[in-house]
């Protein structure tokens, strides 16, 4: 049996192995895709980000038990940081998410961000279109943390939770800068702690300022005690079905795709360059051309441009 047949038999090893597969840039992953895309679109893809410490792994974890409660399937992906050592992902499978492991209608995997600036790689929407395929209610996307060069997020997503907890009023000074207005829904974790109304009120001031059709709700929850999570989990409801009646998940896959397209362009345009050997070669002349003063990095890039046949590409119109 292929891993095709596999994955419309709903073998989570045909999962396991196709991730697998997109981690290691097997072309192989991309031709099921392709025969099975047809079948994509039908999860509600969840991201759940923020600052270290804040609880994501506990929220996702309390989260998944309660749509299990409801019957629902779904597919979690844990993005961690890259071990320097082994290049595999530092944090693994959650400790917290080890019972979630062994149940039938729950799918985890751990992945690596490779150093991908994004702090998503690019094997992660590959992840996320087989267990589309895979046919599972809900997907989850944790990322390692939060910071500038990590709003890749709201790109690979339809609900975007963005965690914070009580005395983080530093983080949320640091978030304004636009990474606060990625953020669909906003919890703050471990509110059981002091301070945590005084940061609920200053998130509730920044909202203040936006111009929103939806106005992102800010709800306190104590995960690890599962305090409030059904009425989280009825905010993420209220949230998709927001986007289903206002037509918003449709412009908000398409703007995503349109990303995921361009991404994918941009990526073969390199491969094109950086795959030829001579290229290669012109390029690092290039650089130390520009490393002496000899030339300047504007004028080395039309150069290479020129002499790789890839013109029309910098040519701004």
């Amino acid at each position: 049996m292929d891993l095709i047949e596999r994955l419309l038999n709903k073998d989570k090893r045909a999962v396991a192995r196709l991730i697998t597969m997109a981690e290691s840039h097997d072309p192989k992953v991309i031709e099921v895709i392709k025969k099975l895309y047809y079948k994509t679109g039908h999860a509600h893809v969840i991201g759940i980000t923020g600052p270290p410490g804040t609880g994501k792994s506990t929220l996702t974890d309390k989260l998944v038990k309660a749509l299990r409660k409801e019957g629902k399937s779904v597919g979690i992906i844990l993005v961690d940081p890259t071990s320097p050592f082994t290049g595999g992902a530092i944090l693994g499978d959650r400790i917290r998410m080890n019972d979630l492991s062994t149940d039938p209608g729950v799918f985890i995997r751990s992945m690596a961000t490779r150093g991908h600036l994004g702090g998503l790689t690019k094997a992660v929407k590959t992840a996320v279109r087989i267990l589309e395929i895979y046919e599972v209610d809900y997907i989850f996307i944790e990322t390692v943390g939060v910071g500038q060069s990590e709003i890749d997020i709201v790109r690979n997503v339809d609900t975007t939770v963005m965690v914070l907890m009580p005395g983080s009023g530093d983080d949320i000074q640091a978030l304004k800068a636009g990474v606060m207005e990625i953020g669909d829904i906003f919890v703050i974790n471990k509110a059981d702690r002091e301070g945590a109304q005084r940061t609920k009120l200053e998130i509730e001031m920044m909202l203040d300022y936006g111009n929103l059709d939806w106005r992102p709700p800010v709800e306190k929850i104590v995960a690890i005690e599962n305090k409030n999570i059904d009425k989280l989990l009825e905010i993420v409801k209220e949230h998709k079905n927001y986007l289903q009646q206002t037509r918003n998940l449709q412009k908000r896959r398409a703007q995503n795709l349109k990303h995921e397209v361009m991404d994918l362009i941009y990526q073969k345009v390199i491969d094109s360059i950086f795959d030829s050997s001579e290229n290669e070669k012109k390029m690092n002349r290039l650089v130390e051309k520009v490393m002496t003063k000899d030339m300047d990095p504007y004028s080395a890039t039309e150069l290479a441009l020129e002499e790789m046949d890839l013109k029309k590409i910098g040519h701004n119109k």
